[in-house]
């Protein structure tokens, strides 16, 4: 359905959407444009159905345009080539990664009812164990199913209504960055009792890995899952004491309730 694909933004978010799309998809045309072209050439370099292009000829050329920009700099970027996508006759689909913004705001600033698919991907995507939630306004369900056709390499696609979309994007967008925090918290405990660094790394994060799974094979919930490991007068439920004293559970709370905060005032242009 897309012949041509168009990133504009190929920062971490962009650059991981480009090589999933390269990669899918070989013999679609995808052009590339960042505010610094250096990381925009590096990434056409890798794959040769890939070239650095603009801006402007991205919106004028391509299909497929996603928008991997900052929400602070998403109203310079649309309104910056408004005027090229007004002047097309052809359909054309607009993908955004910009937290706070929604799919009727992304059509108010490029000055049409076009098309457009609103994602919220995480870092993990670029390693094929992410999840992207998204919405969709006034585009068709085959044009959703062929982006996301274009990006199932990423880990869990799952629908979402809009307005639940920076509650999800608080959780699973900020999440990563508050579980490296616990990843460092724990190899930094393990350090401190005697394990080398390298090690404890491995083990903290092949623990993390490990949880994470037996919770969505087993179907259980993650507190009977904890209760099996706290043997009575055990290792582990000491441990559990300590995380409870330091207000474990609550700042886990409050971290995903001020990035969803975060998003509102973004919505808000604050």
């Amino acid at each position: 359905m897309f012949v041509s694909t168009g990133i504009i933004g190929t920062g971490a978010m962009g650059g991981a959407i480009a090589r999933l799309i390269a990669s899918s998809s070989p013999d679609c045309a995808l052009l590339l444009s960042n505010r610094t072209p250096e990381k925009a050439e590096r990434l056409a370099d890798a794959y040769k159905n890939a070239r650095v292009s603009t801006n402007a000829e991205i919106a004028g050329a391509c299909n497929l345009i996603v928008l991997a920009v900052k929400p602070q700099m998403m109203a310079d970027v649309l309104t910056g080539i408004a005027p090229v996508l007004k002047s097309r006759t052809d359909r054309f689909v607009l993908v955004s990664v910009a937290a706070g913004l929604t799919a009727g705001t992304i059509q108010k600033l490029a000055g049409g009812a076009y098309p457009v698919i609103r994602i919220m991907p995480n870092t993990p995507i670029a390693v094929g164990a992410g999840i992207v939630t998204y919405c969709s306004k006034d585009a068709t369900d085959e044009e959703v199913q062929a982006f996301c056709e274009r990006i199932s390499g990423a880990g869990t696609l799952d629908p979402i209504p809009e307005h639940l979309i920076d509650a999800a994007s608080a959780l699973a967008g900020c999440g990563p960055a508050f579980v490296d925090l616990f990843l460092e918290a724990l190899a930094d405990g393990a350090v401190a009792c005697g394990l080398p660094r390298a090690k404890a790394l491995l083990y903290a994060a092949q623990t993390v890995e490990g949880a994470a799974k037996t919770m969505r094979l087993s179907g259980e919930h993650p507190g009977r899952l904890k209760d099996v490991v706290c043997s009575p007068a055990g290792s582990t439920i000491q441990g559990v004491r300590a995380l409870e004293k330091g207000g474990f559970r609550s700042a886990a709370m409050e971290a995903v309730i001020a990035a969803y905060e975060k998003n509102l005032a973004l919505k808000k242009g604050e």
